[in-house]
C-alpha cells in the first residue's frame, strides 16, 4: 500500500490519496485493487483536513475463480488529529461513500476509524524514529437492498490492525503489521505492508 498527501505551497489546499493491493493468500490470488484520490482543505489555523475524492476499485473472489467486480466510489472526509498525551498521536477519521458498484443499485456507506501512533525511541515522528501504529475501523451500510433481490446486512465489516512503522525521513515513513478483517459472512488475517509519504 503507498499513501500520499501533499499541500499547494502556502495554501490551504492540497491533495491525497493511496494505491492498494491486496490477495487473498501471498501472491496472485487478488482479493483487491484500490486507486483512490482526493482534493483536500484545511482551515487555517486548523489541523482539520477535509477531503472531496473519487476511488476506483476491482474485486476479485477468493480461489481459483478469476472473475472479478469493478466499482466506482465518491467519499467525503474529515480528518481530526490530535495529541492528548506527550507520545501518543489519535487521529479521528469520518467517511461517508457513495458507491457505484457493478450489477448493484446505488448504495452508501459509513466509516469511521480511529488511529493511534505511539513514538517509541523520540518524542514525535520524523526520521530515524521506530513507533507503534493501531487502529480500528467501522463499515456500516447506508441501506440493506442492493438491487435485482439481493440485500447486505447494515454491519459492513470491522478492521483492526497493529504494526510498526519506521521514519526513513522526515517526509517517508514505512510500516509493516497485522490486520484482522471481519464482516458478516467471514473474516481473516492479512499481512500489510505501506508507504506513508508527504510529497510537499
Amino acid at each position: 500500500m503507498y499513501f500520499f498527501n501533499a499541500r499547494f505551497k502556502e495554501s490551504k489546499f492540497g491533495f491525497q490519496g493511496d494505491i492498494q493491493y491486496r490477495n487473498w493468500n501471498m501472491m496472485g490470488d487478488l482479493e483487491q485493487q484500490l486507486i483512490r484520490g482526493g482534493f483536500t482543505f484545511q482551515p487555517a489555523n486548523s489541523s482539520a483536513v477535509f477531503t472531496l475524492g473519487y476511488a476506483n476499485i476491482t474485486s476479485g473472489l477468493m480461489g481459483e475463480e478469476t472473475t472479478t467486480n469493478m466499482e466506482n466510489r465518491i467519499y467525503q472526509e474529515a480528518l481530526l488529529p490530535h495529541n492528548p498525551l506527550k507520545r501518543v498521536y489519535l487521529t479521528h477519521r469520518y467517511r461517508y461513500e457513495q458507491r457505484f458498484v457493478e450489477n448493484q443499485d446505488f448504495r452508501t456507506r459509513y466509516r469511521y476509524a480511529l488511529f493511534m501512533n505511539v513514538p517509541l525511541n523520540k518524542e514525535k515522528i520524523e526520521k530515524q524514529s521506530l513507533y507503534l501504529a493501531l487502529y480500528n475501523e467501522l463499515f456500516i451500510n447506508g441501506q440493506r437492498d442492493i438491487g435485482n433481490g439481493n440485500e447486505v446486512e447494515i454491519f459492513d465489516r470491522n478492521r483492526t490492525y497493529l504494526g510498526l512503522g519506521y521514519g526513513i525521513t522526515d517526509n517517508l515513513r514505512v510500516q509493516a503489521g497485522w490486520m484482522k478483517q471481519i464482516t458478516d459472512t467471514w473474516s481473516k488475517g492479512q499481512l500489510q505492508l505501506s508507504l506513508h509519504h508527504r510529497i510537499f
